[in-house]
């Protein structure tokens, strides 16, 4: 025999997206949404956020950075943030090999 579907509380009507924030960080969305009814959808033109930022290089690795990145037909901000992102990558599993040992 199915279980009985409880009733769902309303989604209160907030002042200002920071109360609703503020709300959705400890209520149970379980308790206001049926997921049951949720299916799967995809944002395939969905881009990270991202903010731009200062980074002082020497003239010569910025140089060596440019000729990598034409080499690659690729700009070379985004030769970097790929490198950026290799290297993190690195360096978190090195940590948490470190921590398993």
């Amino acid at each position: 025999m199915p279980k009985p579907k409880r009733a769902l509380k309303p989604i209160p009507i907030f002042k200002s997206e920071a109360a609703e924030r503020e709300f959705w960080e400890t209520a149970d969305s379980a308790d206001y949404v049926d997921w049951s009814a949720a299916r799967a959808v995809r944002f395939p033109q969905l881009r990270p956020s991202t903010t731009a930022i200062s980074v002082r290089l020497p003239d010569t690795l910025l140089a060596e950075l440019k000729i990598l990145a034409n080499e690659r037909d690729v700009p070379y901000q985004s030769l970097l943030k790929v490198y950026l992102a290799d290297r993190i990558a690195t360096e978190r599993r090195q940590h948490r090999r470190r921590l398993e040992a």
